[in-house]
């Protein structure tokens, strides 16, 4: 996308500088000037931009001492040189110093095109990986993903085991369970962690698009494709690659995936060269592919290629253990983006949390638990603020309750004790801080610990 991408164009040619605004501003690009390098550094300093399309040979201050001032001050900021043949060896030498590319004149519009293209995608792909790397951690901390459950440390334990590995990994899961959450993590506590970390929903895309989206097509392959465009396969290189719903592509598009993953190279459509691809494959899907095996509707030999390990994210519902962590962590962040200021939950409101059967998972709640925050009157949302949750129809997974009872027969002491003894837990035991989570006073807290008999 052009949209809103400004480029500076420094040459010290005022003909070409024209002839470069008028081309690139019919493509949607914002053109600022600067007609030597020292400007060109005072501009960068001055302003944001997104790319910088730089002439080498200039008379005062040439591209390549303009070059390490820029990366210098700004080492993300991609730097296209533009170069005669003769100065084709200095390029290839600023190479080495950080610009992106170069191009030689008389420029090629179409290369041109492609090379901004790819540079400015690949500035979107850093920008992206950037806020995964925020969110998630540089080391795995499995604080970073929420949940105490013993069926989530179990998880979380073999995800930690995983990263370190170059194995092609499946992740398989109910909708809503937070299987792109667990692949970003594999990525960015592998030794990848610092190459890409591209993205693909199988599911969202025709066969021949899903086809152009992955392998890349060369100019003319199709109607409409006026110009070479790389893959997600061949963006990923270095790095992984997430095929998300992988149970929804062609069969016809299995077996070329079956070969890129065997092969480790990719043709791009229309094409002939053939492309290496250091990639590793991570692929989700909420279907049993054993089933769709048995039914033809997945190869079993990419099945036996994607399933090198295999994570099973369990359900919200086999883990209720962590609906109060997720409830108050959703809470926090919905309440500050809706600036709203809410103290917790009530207790019949976690109740009705803890007892819903969550269909949608992790997704759902968090849905929910953002309507509540909406509709919120007072300090702490009320069971009256999530009227879109059903009948309460789930058992509490807790050990002390009666034998065969049915989840409406639950008391609702037995749900206030799993919600205080996991805010306690969340609060690493400060009983303070629990309290204030609860919306009771430390004495209380206090009583109904020593009811429960956790402490005496």
């Amino acid at each position: 996308m052009t949209v809103n991408r400004t480029i500076l164009v420094v040459d010290d040619d005022r003909a070409h500088r024209t002839m470069l605004r008028a081309l690139l501003g019919e493509w949607g690009y914002t053109i600022v000037e600067a007609d030597d390098g020292s400007t060109a550094c005072e501009s960068v300093r001055a302003r944001p931009f997104d790319l910088v399309l730089m002439d080498v040979r200039m008379l005062k201050v040439s591209g390549l001492e303009a070059l390490e001032h820029i990366k210098a001050f700004n080492p993300s900021l991609p730097v296209i040189l533009m170069t005669a043949y003769s100065s084709v060896e200095k390029a290839v030498e600023a190479l080495k110093t950080g610009a992106y590319d170069y191009l030689t004149k008389p420029l090629d519009f179409d290369k041109l095109r492609l090379t901004l293209e790819r540079a400015l995608e690949h500035l979107d792909l850093k920008a992206e990986n950037r806020l995964l790397r925020e969110n998630l951690g540089k080391r795995f901390d499995r604080q970073r993903i929420i949940g105490n459950s013993p069926a989530m440390v179990q998880l979380l334990d073999t995800v930690a085991r995983v990263a370190t590995s170059e194995a092609t990994v499946l992740i398989t899961g109910e909708s809503g369970t937070g299987k792109e959450l667990i692949a970003g993590a594999i990525h960015f506590n592998s030794e990848r962690k610092d190459g890409p970390f591209v993205k693909i929903n199988c599911a969202a895309l025709t066969e021949t698009l899903l086809e152009s989206e992955l392998f890349g097509h060369e100019k003319g392959a199709f109607t409409g494709a006026d110009r070479r465009k790389e893959g997600r396969i061949r963006q990923a290189h270095g790095g992984s690659l997430f095929l998300d719903e992988v149970s929804e592509m062609p069969l016809t598009m299995q077996v070329k995936l079956l070969r890129v993953i065997q092969e480790r190279e990719v043709t791009r459509v229309g094409g002939e060269t053939v492309i290496p691809a250091d990639v590793r494959f991570i692929a989700a899907t909420n279907k049993n592919l054993e089933d769709l095996i048995r039914r033809g509707e997945f190869r079993e030999d990419l099945y036996y290629r994607l399933n090198v390990v295999s994570l099973l994210l369990p359900p919200l519902r086999d883990r209720r253990e962590d609906i109060p962590l997720l409830a108050r962590h959703f809470l926090e962040n919905l309440a500050r983006k809706n600036r709203k200021s809410l103290d917790g939950f009530t207790p019949r409101a976690m109740d009705r949390l803890i007892r819903h059967d969550w269909p949608g998972n992790v997704r759902e709640l968090m849905n929910a638990v953002e309507r509540g925050v909406v509709l919120a009157r007072g300090a702490f949302l009320e069971e009256a603020d999530l009227p879109m949750i059903g009948p309460q129809t789930a058992p509490v997974n807790d050990q002390s309750a009666p034998p065969g009872a049915l989840a409406g027969d639950v008391p609702l002491d037995q749900v206030e004790r799993i919600t205080i003894l996991t805010t306690l837990k969340s609060t690493q035991g400060n009983k303070s801080e629990a309290a204030r989570r609860l919306g009771i006073t430390r004495k209380t807290l206090h009583k109904k610990l020593k009811k429960y008999g956790v402490m005496p």
